[in-house]
């Protein structure tokens, strides 16, 4: 990575000559980080842009690592945006060097900080995973609009549109969880998944949520984390637990193992959406797909 990050100036000042000119698009190009917030910005800009999104779906951000293409992209793009807290952890170095020469958007700055979790007191122990409440992704959004329109004043009233139409059908989507959710506390349930991805999901919408691995997928489970939910499981008599589609099951299939030892059988479900939307042309290819596809899932396999 030390490598990667000292070629990023040379990048910069060297390689503009090879990128297409600017004033000669048809459509400006803005570069978005993940496959989640690029088509946030796409329901705000609509046809006034082209969205791009840095990691295709099904890539974990914890885990990215930009290639020298991805540079060439990010620095041909009219304007970047990113999510910020940490989330592209491998890439804050880069952001700080183009912030130089690129107009950029980080959409989770305004999201006031009592808002935020936390793993400990340090920086990069925020929780950077505020989609899955689905009122404080539309508060980042909001923000993204804001910027946009600094950076395009003329393209207020559309954005402005826009804007309020899609966070219209966020604060639906929103209520939607509320009442799903409301049946699964009736029935005693909790969310087991392979990563700590959905504390925001548990604290907006009231239902205790357990991962088996922290923040990041960088960090590993240990026996007494996996003895300490199997026993868990056990206790309230849940029902499934969560594979997630940007990391590997292995984890979580002890915990179902460990449970069947008990002679508590349970179901390995999923795999849920967490740092990514599924493909293009799937149900879960959209923000709100994605959470409608992760709700319903969990829904029907803690009820059954």
């Amino acid at each position: 990575m030390r490598k990667l990050l000292y070629i990023v100036p040379f990048l910069l000042l060297s390689f503009a000559c090879k990128f297409e000119n600017k004033e000669e698009r048809l459509k400006p190009k803005i570069v978005a980080t993940t496959s989640i917030l690029a088509d946030g910005i796409r329901n705000i800009v609509g046809d006034k842009a082209e969205v791009v999104a840095l990691m295709p779906a099904g890539v974990d951000p914890h885990l990215y690592k930009a290639s020298v293409r991805d540079l060439d992209l990010l620095q041909e793009a009219d304007l970047v945006i990113y999510h910020g807290l940490f989330l592209e952890g491998k890439m804050t170095e880069i952001f700080e060097k183009l912030a130089f020469s690129q107009s950029l958007i980080n959409v989770s700055e305004e999201i006031p900080q009592d808002l935020l979790l936390r793993s400990g007191p340090e920086a990069h122990s925020v929780d950077p995973h505020i989609w899955f409440d689905v009122s404080l992704w539309s508060k980042a959004l909001a923000h993204a609009s804001e910027e946009l329109i600094k950076w395009k004043p003329e393209w207020k009233t559309s954005i402005t549109t826009n804007t309020e139409s899609y966070l219209s059908d966020l604060a639906a989507l929103h209520q939607d969880n509320l009442t799903k959710v409301a049946e699964l506390r009736k029935a005693n349930q909790a969310l087991i998944t392979a990563h700590d991805a959905f504390s925001y999901f548990g604290k907006a919408y009231n239902l205790e949520v357990l991962g088996l691995q922290g923040l990041s997928t960088l960090s590993e489970p240990g026996l007494r984390d996996l003895t300490g939910l199997v026993s868990f499981i056990v206790e309230r008599n849940i029902h499934a637990v969560f594979a997630e589609q940007t990391i590997s099951p292995k984890a979580i299939e002890a915990v179902v193992a460990g449970c069947a030892n008990q002679n508590h059988e349970i179901k390995l479900a999923g795999p849920l959406y967490t740092d990514s939307l599924g493909a293009a042309d799937s149900p879960a290819g959209t923000y709100i797909g994605m959470v409608k596809t992760n709700v319903q899932a969990i829904f029907e396999s803690l009820t059954k």
